[in-house]
C-alpha cells in the first residue's frame, strides 16, 4: 500500500514539473505574439472540451491535447516578428517561413520527455484531411485526432479574432468557412460536432478565458504569474535565446570541431544561465574517465585537461548516473574551487541514445547560484547538445585539425559548406569568406628559421580570431593562409570584419621576434551567393583577386 502511495506521489510530482514547464513555455509564446495574445488559452479551452464531446475518454490523450493546445504555436518563436505581425498578405516566401513553425515547434518540444503524446499533435496541427497540408502531407485518420481537433478550433478562434490583416468575423461567418472546408481541410466529424456544441463550450470571455487545470497547477507550483511588461520582456528574451542556442546547436552538429562548437555554445548559454565557469567534459571510452576538454570563464586555464574517473566527484557522479545535480558545492568537483572563488555548481549529462558523450558543468561564485529554471534549461539544452558534441568529436577524428594553430583545416571548411548545402538551396545559402594571407612567408622562414615563422603564424591566428565575431569560424587552409567563415552575412559585414582583422594585426606587438622582421598580411572578402555559390570558386576568386591587388596591408613588427 505504501509503495502505491509513493508511486502516486512521484507521478504527481512529475506532472507538476511538466505542468510548470508547459506553463512557462506557453507564457513565452503569448508574450512573443501580442497580436494574438490570449489565443492559445481560448484554443485550449475549446480543444479539451470538444475532445470530450467527440467521445475521447483516454486521460493521457486528453492531457496531450490540453498541453498541445497551449504549445501548438511554440515554433512561432522562430518566426521573425515582421512576418508574424505583418499587416498585409504574406508573400509566398514569407508563408514558407511561417509554415516552418509546426515542425520547428515539434523539434523543440521533442527534447522534453512528455508522459503523453504532445509532439505529434503540435507537428501535425496544420495537416489537412485531404492530404494537402504541412509539414508531412498526412491525410484522413493518419492525422492524429488531437491535431484534427486542434486545427478546427485554432481556425475558428483565429477567424473570430482581430488580426493586423483583417477585422474579426462573426461566429456565423466563421462557421460557414469551417463547413466549406469540411472534408477537404477538416475532419467532417470534428467540424459537425464543433458546429453543434461550440456555443456551450465557448470561453466565458474572449479576453479572460477560465483558468485551466494546467494553469492552476503550474501557478501553485511556480508562484505568481508574470504580469508586468518587464517580466514578459525578460521571458521573451530568454525564449529567443533558447531558440537561438537550439538552432546554433543544430547548425554546428557535424560541421565544426568540438572546441569551436563548445566555445560558441558557452557564450550563448551564459545569456540564459549566469555562470562564472563553464566546463565541457568528454568521456574517454578507452579509459572510462572524463576529461575537461574545454572551459570558459573564471579559472578556465586551471581546469582544461583535468581528468576524473566516471563515478568520482560531482561531474563523474552525473556521468555514471545520467542525472542532473543543482547547487552542490563546487569544492566537491574541483580541487581548486575555493581558490577560484567558486561556490556552487550545476551539472547535466550529455547522453545520445545510450551513449554517454560527457558532462556539461557550470560553476557560480554564489552559494545556491542556480535556480530550478536554470536546471530545467540546462537539462533541455544538454539533450540537444549531446548530438552536437558527438558529431563534433567524430569530425575531429575523421578530419583532423591543424597541429600548429589548433584551427580546423580546409577539409573542415569543405565539410561545413557541403553539409549546409544539403539542407539549403545553393542560391539561398548566405555566407561570406574573409581571406587572410601572410606575405613572403617562405622568405621569412629562410631568413629567420622555421620556428620564428611558425611563431608569427600562431600569433596572427590569435589576433585574427579575436577580431572575428563569436559566431564566426576561422580555418587554416594553406601554410600561410587563413579563411574566416561568416554565416548569414553579406559583403558589408564581411568588409567590417576584414578591416578589423587588419587593424588588430597591425597593432600587434609580435613577441620574441627579431626587430628587423617585417610582417605583411593581405585581406580579401567575397560573399555567397552574390559572388558565387561554390566554395572552390570563391576561394579561387579570392586568391586571384589578391594577386591583382596592388595595395597591401603592411604590418610592421615593433
Amino acid at each position: 500500500m505504501q509503495r502505491v502511495e509513493d508511486a502516486n506521489k512521484h507521478v504527481e510530482q512529475l506532472n507538476a514539473l511538466y505542468l510548470s514547464t508547459i506553463e512557462t513555455l506557453a507564457m513565452a509564446i503569448d508574450a512573443k505574439d501580442q497580436v494574438t495574445h490570449g489565443h492559445i488559452r481560448r484554443v485550449q479551452s475549446y480543444a479539451t472540451q470538444l475532445a470530450r464531446q467527440i467521445g475521447i475518454r483516454d486521460e493521457h490523450l486528453l492531457r496531450a491535447i490540453e498541453a498541445a493546445a497551449l504549445l501548438h504555436d511554440m515554433g512561432k518563436l522562430a518566426i521573425p516578428e515582421h512576418i508574424l505581425n505583418k499587416p498585409g498578405k504574406l508573400t509566398p516566401a514569407e508563408f514558407d517561413k511561417m509554415k516552418l513553425h509546426a515542425s520547428v515547434g515539434a523539434e523543440i518540444l521533442s527534447a522534453i520527455d512528455f508522459p503523453y503524446p504532445v509532439v505529434p499533435i503540435v507537428r501535425h496541427h496544420h495537416e489537412n484531411w485531404d492530404g494537402t497540408g504541412y509539414p508531412d502531407g498526412l491525410r484522413g485518420t493518419d492525422v492524429p485526432i488531437g491535431a484534427r481537433i486542434l486545427s478546427v478550433v485554432d481556425c475558428f478562434d483565429a477567424l473570430t479574432s482581430d488580426r493586423p490583416y483583417r477585422p474579426r468575423l462573426s461566429d456565423e461567418d466563421a462557421l460557414k468557412i469551417l463547413v466549406e472546408r469540411r472534408g477537404s481541410m477538416y475532419d467532417p466529424l470534428v467540424v459537425d460536432t464543433f458546429v453543434r456544441v461550440y456555443q456551450s463550450i465557448a470561453p466565458p470571455s474572449k479576453g479572460q478565458p477560465p483558468a485551466s487545470p494546467i494553469q492552476v497547477a503550474a501557478v501553485a507550483q511556480a508562484g505568481p504569474q508574470l504580469t508586468k511588461e518587464a517580466d514578459r520582456s525578460t521571458l521573451t528574451a530568454d525564449a529567443d535565446q533558447m531558440l537561438t542556442l537550439y538552432d546554433l546547436a543544430r547548425a554546428l552538429a557535424g560541421n565544426v570541431r568540438f572546441i569551436d562548437a563548445a566555445d560558441l555554445i558557452a557564450k550563448h548559454l551564459k545569456r540564459l544561465i549566469p555562470y562564472s565557469l563553464c566546463v565541457f567534459y568528454l568521456k574517454d571510452h578507452n579509459a572510462d574517465e572524463l576529461e575537461a576538454r574545454h572551459a570558459v570563464g573564471e579559472g578556465s586555464s586551471f581546469v582544461i585537461g583535468t581528468k576524473m574517473l566516471v563515478g568520482q566527484r560531482l561531474s563523474g557522479w552525473v556521468a555514471a548516473n545520467h542525472e542532473t545535480i543543482c547547487n552542490s558545492e563546487s569544492a566537491l568537483d574541483l580541487e581548486n574551487a575555493n581558490q577560484l572563488g567558486l561556490r556552487s555548481c550545476l551539472a547535466s549529462p550529455l547522453v545520445f541514445g545510450d551513449r554517454l558523450i560527457g558532462v556539461l558543468t557550470l560553476h557560480s561564485q554564489q552559494s545556491d547560484g542556480f535556480s530550478n529554471d536554470h536546471r530545467r534549461i540546462l537539462q533541455l539544452m544538454t539533450r540537444t547538445l549531446a548530438d552536437t558534441f558527438r558529431r563534433a568529436t567524430d569530425l575531429d577524428t575523421t578530419c583532423g585539425k591543424d597541429p600548429l594553430t589548433g584551427l580546423p583545416s580546409l577539409s573542415h571548411l569543405e565539410h561545413l559548406v557541403s553539409t549546409l548545402m544539403t539542407n539549403v538551396a545553393p542560391a539561398q545559402l548566405r555566407y561570406s569568406l574573409v581571406w587572410i594571407e601572410v606575405q613572403d612567408f617562405d622568405d621569412m622562414s629562410e631568413r629567420f628559421g622555421t620556428k620564428i615563422a611558425e611563431a608569427v603564424l600562431i600569433q596572427i591566428a590569435g589576433r585574427v580570431r579575436m577580431s572575428m565575431r563569436g559566431s564566426d569560424l576561422l580555418f587554416r587552409t594553406r601554410v600561410a593562409e587563413f579563411v574566416g567563415f561568416l554565416s548569414e552575412t553579406d559583403a558589408r559585414v564581411a568588409s567590417l570584419v576584414a578591416s578589423r582583422v587588419s587593424e588588430l594585426v597591425r597593432e600587434h606587438t609580435f613577441e620574441g621576434l627579431p626587430e628587423a622582421l617585417a610582417v605583411q598580411v593581405q585581406t580579401q572578402y567575397l560573399s555567397a551567393p552574390a559572388d558565387g555559390t561554390a566554395l572552390s570558386d570563391l576561394l579561387d576568386k579570392l586568391r586571384s583577386n589578391a594577386h591583382m591587388t596592388i595595395t597591401l596591408d603592411g604590418v610592421a613588427v615593433r
